[in-house]
């Protein structure tokens, strides 16, 4: 009676083993310091247009690791990237296409009601590989094409450190 017993108890307790190791999920997430690297040669960027602008970081799950903002930025501009970061991390597409799927398709017209979404150009994920790692979102050029080209273009300075 005890063998049968003591066998229960050890699968069971491997089972146990088993369902605790496959609930931990092993994540890539940006670093501080390449958020901090991104926004500043977005910063760069758009300046170098000449444009005046705030550019936020956030990481996987959405959450600020970095904002930069410009002399001159409008005030707006600070929630504005914001927002624009965390529509292209939970759509893990470019906000400014994902107002252009809403505008297409009226069944995805309701997307600019989600809180926290802003559907403007101007917002692109940061991708290791296909995996979304975090988004940056940039406001403050005129036209939200212009923002997305900025951090486009600070993200191909970057694609090394993203592997």
């Amino acid at each position: 009676m005890i063998k049968p017993l003591a066998l229960t108890s050890a699968l069971f307790l491997g089972l146990l083993t088993q369902a605790n190791a496959a609930a931990l999920n092993a994540e890539r997430n940006i670093s501080l310091a390449l958020a901090t690297d991104l926004a500043s040669r977005t910063v760069a960027i758009c300046q170098a247009a000449g444009h005046n602008v705030t550019v936020t970081v956030v990481d996987r799950a959405g959450i600020i690791k970095t904002v930069l903002r410009t002399d001159n930025a409008g005030p707006h501009t600070v929630k504005a990237s914001e927002q624009k970061a965390f529509t292209a991390l939970s759509t893990k597409t470019p906000s400014g296409q994902v107002m252009e799927n809403s505008q297409k398709t009226p069944a995805a017209n309701n997307l600019k009601d989600i809180p926290g979404f802003l559907l403007l150009g101007g917002g692109v994920p940061v991708k290791a590989g296909d995996e979304v790692v975090g988004a940056i979102g940039v406001a403050g050029a005129p036209g939200g094409h212009l923002d997305a080209q900025c951090a486009t273009e600070a993200l191909e300075q970057i694609k090394s450190q993203l592997k």
